[in-house]
């Protein structure tokens, strides 16, 4: 059980003190949070903590997840792509298929809670199913900067019911949207198994169980197989770098329930790397396991993330905690954790021989790769840590409900 109390000697005493502070006028209320999955990607991982420390602060927190088909994922993938910009046929059925689910699962979810949290598009449609008698929040974790018009308008119907849209970015607020908007930035818990410290041996023994040799500096991505993330284009800048350096390039990627389009990333990601897969040049390896994911980050030279859009990228802030140095996209919510030359490096994601050459600069210089790791987990103490979200989320329900 994840408590307050064990951020101790990683945050200061006064900064629990003042969560505690926070959190009284809201002892007993009941909050509850709704997402599209319990695994897999930042949402999940955030909640799982987040949820525990709120209940251990006073608040009684929830979470429930949305039961939905096959077919109601891949709708809501596609929507996911289309509020990031991708094109998208908004037919009659898509939107017939995206309110019955909320609307069946509706039926079986009783909420009568002091406030509703909901997380990003697949569960945004539950607010049509009850009569409010409380505070809803939409939490949006995704890139909204360029969405699909129609799209956007058909969603926002759902979103005009709501009292206040949480965004990872002022670049995401929407001046056709007349709700409350506020800017909270996500963030990690240095304490789970994929943040906490762990031993050389730990380390050499994650790897060795993977298949992942050690024998040459590893260049890694750490995302789902996801075309926003750009693998494909990862195994490009892979391949000028290893004209310069002798490395390996490992995609450690993670799979989530809600995602039905790994499958067919995985399968565009083998015919690119095609024989450096053969020769073990480049590795696929899965990044369920936290530990593993951790390990790779920490054993890792450089830290890529090629992505071509982000809501936020807490692969960055994952690896940036763990000292590594982290070149990576300027899009979304990444240059809010990322000054370049400073504790990282930012490229436009299109820039391929530039992410090669930052890379290639970092593995022949481990002196300037040590200190911008050093920056970079500075950074995150500051400002990315679990309890700096906590304290944001005590202070939107404070604002909301007293």
């Amino acid at each position: 059980m994840l408590r307050l109390e064990d951020f101790r000697h990683i945050v200061p005493d006064e900064t629990l003190a003042e969560i505690y502070a926070r959190a009284r006028s809201l002892y007993g209320r009941h909050v509850i949070h709704l997402n599209a999955t319990y695994q897999g990607g930042g949402v999940a991982e955030i909640l799982y903590s987040l949820v525990m420390l709120m209940n251990d602060v006073g608040v009684d927190a929830g979470w429930r997840i949305l039961h939905g088909s096959q077919e109601f994922f891949e709708i809501t993938k596609s929507f996911h792509n289309a509020l990031q910009g991708a094109k998208l046929n908004l037919s009659e059925r898509k939107k017939r298929v995206y309110r019955r689910v909320n609307e069946d699962f509706a039926r079986f979810t009783h909420i009568d809670h002091d406030c509703v949290i909901v997380h990003d598009p697949q569960p945004l449609a539950l607010i049509r199913s009850y009569r409010k008698t409380q505070p809803w929040i939409w939490r949006c974790h995704i890139d909204l900067t360029e969405p699909h018009a129609e799209l956007w308008d058909f969603l926002k119907g759902f979103v005009l019911k709501y009292d206040q849209v949480v965004m990872s970015s002022e670049k995401y607020f929407k001046k056709d949207l007349p709700v409350d908007q506020r800017l909270m930035y996500p963030a990690i818990n240095p304490l789970s198994p994929k943040n906490m410290a762990i031993s050389d041996k730990g380390i050499e023994d994650q790897l060795a169980h993977a298949g992942v040799p050690m024998d040459k500096p590893l260049i890694t991505q750490v995302s789902r197989l996801d075309p926003w993330k750009d693998p494909e284009g990862v195994v490009d800048v892979f391949k000028l770098v290893r004209e310069q350096v002798d490395c390996r390039l490992v995609l450690c990627y993670n799979v989530a329930s809600d995602d039905p389009e790994g499958l067919q990333m995985y399968k565009k990601v083998q015919r690119k790397a095609n024989k450096m897969l053969e020769t073990g040049d480049v590795l696929l390896v899965v990044g369920n396991s936290e530990k593993l994911v951790n390990a790779i980050q920490r054993h890792s030279k450089v830290i890529v993330q090629k992505s071509i859009k982000e809501g936020f990228c807490l692969a960055v802030t994952e690896a940036m905690w763990k000292g590594t140095a982290v070149v990576a996209s300027n899009v979304g919510g990444i240059p809010s954790q990322i000054e370049d030359g400073r504790n990282g490096y930012l490229l436009e994601p299109q820039d391929t021989e530039g992410f090669a050459d930052r890379v290639t600069r970092l593995l022949k210089d481990p002196d300037e790769a040590t200190e911008l790791g050093r920056q970079a987990r500075e950074t995150v103490r500051q400002k990315f840590l679990i309890t700096r979200l906590l304290s944001d989320y005590l202070d939107m329900l404070n604002a909301i409900m007293n």
